[in-house]
């Protein structure tokens, strides 16, 4: 039986592999021709690549090797400065075999305290002949200034659609699963550019069965559809807000949604529906102050209820307006 995580059986192992981030590893793969590279600082959203492609790059520099030269560190797990102080330093100090360098990579490096990454950029320039630093964030800005002056930094985007649809299909014919187009944009719709989001959501639904629709993927991810959510605002612009109520509670039922997951999809399908520009800034700043109260604790289903009122009201006055 093949209980392989398909994110892990599938990820990528040089650098030619890496989907969907061309301008990133062209830039990488001439540090590997010339044998050497400096400190890297990979920034960007989950699932984009950055993990897999410090990996690659580390195989493609150091071959066989690799392993005995490469150890990484999740900087959310052990984020203070003791963590530098000792473990990362005996790393950095200790000789590379059959290699000119070691290589550190501090994952979700962003989550290091002050103190940390203080004590890191002396760390970097005293060992930088025996050992190179690769540090990945989501959040460029919670790196300190004299950490991003020490690194070439790379910016990861979200993965390009055609890009991730193109290896979606890959996978599907590898594992024998059939997969219908319709299922293939849901994955790409309810993953927003997070690769391994998607990955995971494809192979959450193959277990229920050799074919794929795009019903199944909205089940297993807890995702309305796009129209479903469409047809909540637009019931509550015209005024019928028992009929909305009524149409968020088989929504939160039916897709196990949390109100959370309501507000976010909300955002989406507001931002790319075809009102006009003045009703949609009306809307998502009404939208963003559920958001931060729901964020602050309030009870979500009366905050979901005051939005649809909300709508109600400023359909009404349109209406009236016309």
């Amino acid at each position: 039986m093949d209980t392989e995580i398909w994110v892990e059986k599938y990820r990528p192992r040089t650098l030619d592999e890496i989907v969907g981030q061309n301008e990133v590893i062209e830039r990488l793969k001439g540090y590997v021709k010339r044998k050497n590279i400096p400190h890297l600082l990979f920034s960007g959203p989950p699932g984009t690549g950055k993990t897999a492609t410090a990996i690659a790059l580390t195989r493609d520099l150091f071959g066989d090797v690799w392993q005995d030269n490469f150890i990484e560190m999740n900087a959310s797990d052990e984020r203070g400065i003791d963590v530098v102080r000792h473990k990362i330093k005996e790393f950095a100090r200790t000789a590379p075999i059959s290699a000119p360098f070691k290589i550190i990579f501090l994952d979700e490096a962003d989550a290091l305290t002050a103190d940390a990454q203080a004590a890191l950029r002396r760390t970097m320039e005293m060992y930088s002949k025996t050992c190179r630093f690769i540090l990945s964030c989501n959040y460029v800005s919670r790196i300190i200034e004299p950490i991003q002056s020490r690194c070439a930094v790379f910016k990861f985007r979200p993965v390009p659609k055609e890009a991730m649809k193109k290896r979606l299909a890959q996978i599907c014919r590898n594992e024998g699963v059939e997969i219908e187009d319709e299922a293939l944009e849901a994955l790409i719709y309810i993953s927003g550019g997070d690769f391994r989001k998607a990955i995971n959501a494809l192979q959450g639904a193959s277990a229920l069965g050799k074919k794929i629709t795009s019903d199944v993927i909205y089940q297993i991810t807890a995702t309305a559809k796009p129209e479903d959510i469409e047809k909540l605002i637009e019931t509550a612009l015209k005024g019928d807000f028992l009929a909305a109520r009524e149409h968020l509670d088989s929504l939160m039922i039916e897709y196990g949604m949390s109100g959370e997951d309501v507000i976010s999809q909300l955002y989406r399908e507001i931002v790319s529906a075809k009102f006009d520009e003045s009703l949609k800034v009306v809307l998502i700043d009404r939208l963003g102050e559920i958001d931060f109260r729901l964020t602050e604790g309030a009870h979500e289903r009366i905050q979901l209820d005051s939005f649809l009122a909300y709508l109600v009201i400023v359909g009404k006055k349109r209406m009236r307006q016309d």
